[in-house]
């Protein structure tokens, strides 16, 4: 008598798939945070200031913010899975580029070509999920990407600092080959082929003017905001450009949905919250409390620790009860949670910062899993790149916002007024949840 098994194949492919995201939205974070803590070697090393050093890190942000929509529209026309085995493969590269590079300039540029791979494999994961998953799984997936990448940010520092001790600071770029050769072989193993439909179509000068839009909104935070007149005159010519397109890069119809908008709202508007805990965080703990340097650097890795923690659980519980409710659940515990920090007296000390933490954190975790899972599964899949790039553009926008206007906030008003901003903040999403559902 013959017998077959059907359920064992099956998994195994499920196995795959989900390795093979996670350690693409693992690379691009872990990317960032390993490289911050290079920055005084590097210093040392070229003989250069911070001024001309902090580019190593911006030069990779700023590629990612101002390509990922891109990057993901042009997944949709040539197919997700090989513009994603593109990304990969040229965010290697440019790792062992970083690596030998003899000089500051060529190390920076050699960053800027990590940050384009990275932009691809940001926008394209999550677009890969729905296509790669049965819908049941949709939830599950999206929490262990956000376990990811907060695995990346936590894990970051340390690994950084332990491989710079050891092997010099091209260790932290030279640990990517081996990652980015395994992400590429899972890539191109278990993830499903796609059809594009096209390239001919693109949309080169809206893809200009989004680029240089969000550039000069991007330095405008962090560098000089004389250039948000720029930013402003750059996004009045990309919607004057779409509004003609053709083959939009961004159709303006989509925009009009008020469930997307809203979710892109939300996601820009916790985002800069969370940025807010992990700037306002070590100023408090270290100026206010008087902690040492190593305990505050044990102290503000519980955040990226619990965002770790709860991601696969949220995803879970998203496939369970839904997006919608599990998103208010999410954003009425980072409320809570911010308010508390406004409102615990000082007296409590590290417990009055941390406690409320191990709140906004996870309600982060389950919100992210939530509005990723509900916008990802209404989207038709000849535009799921270009909504995920979007998704995750509002998010670096609001961290990059949340930078520099709650650390302007807080060093004008203190930890207080900076929480009850950050309360105020959380509100209007979950206001804007309730509205959409």
């Amino acid at each position: 008598m013959n017998t077959t098994t059907v359920a064992h194949p099956a998994a195994t492919p499920v196995t795959g798939v989900l390795a093979g995201l996670a350690l693409c939205t693992l690379l691009p974070s872990l990317a960032v945070s390993s490289a911050n803590v290079a920055l005084p070697t590097l210093t040392a090393a070229f003989g250069a200031g911070f001024a001309e050093v902090q580019w190593v890190v911006l030069a990779y942000l700023l590629a990612i913010t101002t390509l990922i929509v891109s990057a993901g529209r042009l997944g949709d026309l040539t197919g997700k899975r090989r513009l994603l085995l593109a990304g990969i493969a040229l965010f290697t590269a440019a790792s062992t580029l970083c690596a030998l590079a003899p000089a500051l300039p060529l190390l920076i540029a050699a960053r800027a070509l990590q940050g384009i791979g990275a932009a691809a494999m940001m926008a394209l994961t999550m677009a890969m999920v729905g296509a790669a998953l049965p819908k049941a799984r949709t939830g599950s997936a999206m929490g262990l990407l956000g376990t990811m990448s907060a695995v990346g940010t936590a894990l970051g520092p340390s690994l950084g600092g332990a491989l710079i001790g050891a092997l010099g600071w091209q260790a932290v770029f030279v640990v990517n080959l081996p990652l980015g050769l395994l992400a590429i072989a899972l890539a191109w193993r278990y993830l499903p082929a796609d059809r594009g439909q096209g390239a001919a179509g693109f949309d080169l000068p809206g893809t200009f003017w989004l680029a240089l839009t969000l550039a000069a909104y991007a330095l405008a935070m962090t560098w000089h905001l004389g250039l948000m007149a720029l930013a402003a005159v750059g996004l009045l010519l990309f919607l004057r450009t779409e509004a003609r397109a053709a083959s939009p890069l961004v159709r303006l119809d989509r925009l009009r949905d008020p469930a997307l908008r809203a979710a892109l709202a939300m996601n820009a508007l916790v985002s800069a919250v969370m940025m807010a805990t992990l700037v306002v965080g070590p100023f408090h703990l270290s100026g206010a409390l008087g902690l040492g340097a190593a305990t505050v650097g044990v102290l503000m890795s519980i955040g990226p620790l619990l965002s770790a923690g709860s991601g696969i659980p949220a995803g879970r519980l998203v496939d369970r009860f839904g997006t919608r409710r599990t998103s208010q659940l999410g954003l009425a515990a980072m409320a809570v949670g911010c308010a508390l920090i406004a409102l615990l007296p000082a007296s409590l000390g590290v417990i009055a910062y941390v406690g409320p933490l191990a709140i906004v954190t996870p309600g982060y975790a389950l919100f992210q899993a939530a509005n990723n899972t509900g916008v990802m599964a209404e989207v038709p899949a000849e535009q799921r790149g270009v909504i995920s790039g979007l998704l995750t553009l509002s998010r670096n926008l609001g961290l990059i916002t949340g930078a520099s206007a709650m650390g302007a906030v807080f060093a004008a008003g203190g930890l207080v007024l900076s929480f009850v901003i950050a309360t105020a903040l959380v509100a209007v999403a979950l206001g804007l949840a309730r509205r959409a559902n």
